[in-house]
């Protein structure tokens, strides 16, 4: 049902699993030790990994959502010619309510990564995933409050894509000692097709 791999001009995204990612590795790039993952982890819903059993079921857990058809993680590398090129760069994914005809996506860099526009880039690659290969009707992304990185590379591409802001929900992520607010965005297919470049955005196999 999902692509296992998806290549943009810049990026190549590859399904998360144990075939495709050392665990050791993913695990020191999203552990309490791994470099900035304070300001990487700050405004994001999952904390850092404290142990390799724990990135090992998070995986596991991916790996079922897929075969589940649920939803789909990737791990993000820049493309042949990128800076970091094959390096793994963060992760990516989109999670579909199947009874909403929804997707919601979400995506995390580890931070020499920051500032490429690889948001974006895959965004588009994921909103015709979500559009032309699953036929669902919205794709949903959201930030949490106080998020303004992410903010400003949300609101650049749903206004490419037509979309709009929805609006604040609050109270809406737990996090630590605190219940934070989220802001909501969507595209519905319509405005996709309105406003798509029509040259291909990405392959997949």
């Amino acid at each position: 049902m999902f692509p296992e791999r998806i290549e943009t001009d810049r990026l190549v995204l590859e399904a998360l699993s144990r075939e495709n990612v050392d665990l050791f590795e993913f695990y020191g790039l999203c552990s309490v030790d791994a470099p900035h993952i304070d300001e990487v982890t700050e405004h994001l819903s999952w904390d850092p990994h404290r142990t390799p059993n724990e990135t090992r079921e998070f995986v596991d857990a991916m790996e079922e959502n897929r075969a589940k058809g649920a939803g789909a993680e990737y791990v993000v590398r820049p493309a042949a010619g990128e800076d970091g090129a094959g390096e793994i760069a963060g992760a990516t994914g989109l999670n579909v309510d199947w009874d909403r005809r929804t997707a919601t996506l979400g995506m995390w860099l580890r931070k020499r990564f920051w500032g490429r526009g690889y948001s974006g880039e895959r965004a588009a690659a994921l909103f015709e995933v979500a559009f032309e290969r699953l036929d669902l009707e919205v794709v949903a992304v959201e930030h949490l409050d106080g998020n303004e990185q992410s903010k400003r590379a949300i609101e650049k591409y749903v206004e490419r894509f037509g979309g709009q802001y929805d609006g604040r929900l609050r109270n809406w992520q737990p996090d630590g000692d605190e219940v934070r607010d989220s802001h909501r965005y969507t595209v519905r297919r319509e405005q996709w097709k309105q406003n798509r470049d029509e040259t291909k955005i990405a392959s997949f196999d």
